[in-house]
């Protein structure tokens, strides 16, 4: 039998950082800091949906708290003179004391813009599921988008799935899309993937992009054995 598993932590620790970086002591610290990260993570994922968000990172230290939040419209969140950002991080204090999170009192707010938003697989699904919730047909949403993403220089490969009840019909089927290659078993290859939702009033119609950017290969490593054999 196989295992379908998730390319993110499938390449971890190989081409993959960590999204949440700091160190627990204990047991019980590790667990608390833990359950922040889920908690603060969901509350901004479902706060700025349709701001086309990437990926959240956190850093935690003990007199900080820093988030960064990885966009490609940063002036969606950040707003005019900052204002936009400045309710975002009182919001956050606020729902952080419900729920009774224990952070330190420097809570920092980094808008980080994403550069090539056609290769990030997060942002091309929220597209996908922008268009759907705007009763466009899904095949043409499908077609458009991945001859956007497949238009980058930098994919060499893409595949959309969409699944529900498309198009209004009484029975749910899955359809998808795919140019290229995606070899989800190298585990150099550069994949990225993400799940989305599209919200319609008869159903959810679940929506998974993957793409394919390239080979990753480890510099510092190939630099040393050259060093090596020079001498």
């Amino acid at each position: 039998m196989t295992h379908v598993v998730h390319p993110y932590s499938h390449r971890l620790g190989i081409i993959r950082d960590w999204k949440s970086r700091w160190f627990g002591k204990n047991t019980t610290v590790y667990v608390d800091y833990l359950r922040a990260d889920v908690l603060v993570r969901a509350w901004l994922t479902k706060k700025l949906r349709g701001m086309y968000v990437s990926f959240i990172e956190i850093e935690r230290s003990e007199k900080q708290y820093r988030i960064a939040i990885h966009t490609s419209r940063p002036g969606m969140i950040i707003g005019r003179g900052g204002d936009g950002i400045e309710k975002l991080r009182a919001t956050l204090k606020k729902e952080m004391a419900r729920l009774k999170i224990i952070t330190p009192q420097d809570v920092k707010l980094d808008i980080v813009e994403v550069a090539n938003p056609e290769a990030d697989a997060a942002i091309v699904a929220a597209m996908v599921a922008e268009g759907i919730e705007k009763r466009l047909p899904f095949r043409r949403v499908l077609k458009t988008t991945i001859e956007k993403i497949m238009a980058n220089r930098d994919v060499q490969g893409a595949r959309i799935s969409v699944a529900g009840r498309l198009g209004g019909a009484e029975m749910a089927r899955r359809e998808q899309i795919k140019r290229g290659g995606i070899p989800l078993q190298t585990l150099r290859a550069d994949i990225d993937f993400a799940r989305e939702r599209a919200n319609m009033t008869y159903g959810v119609i679940g929506i998974k992009v993957w793409i394919y950017r390239g080979m990753k290969f480890d510099t510092s490593s190939t630099k040393v054995i050259k060093k090596e054999a020079s001498k």
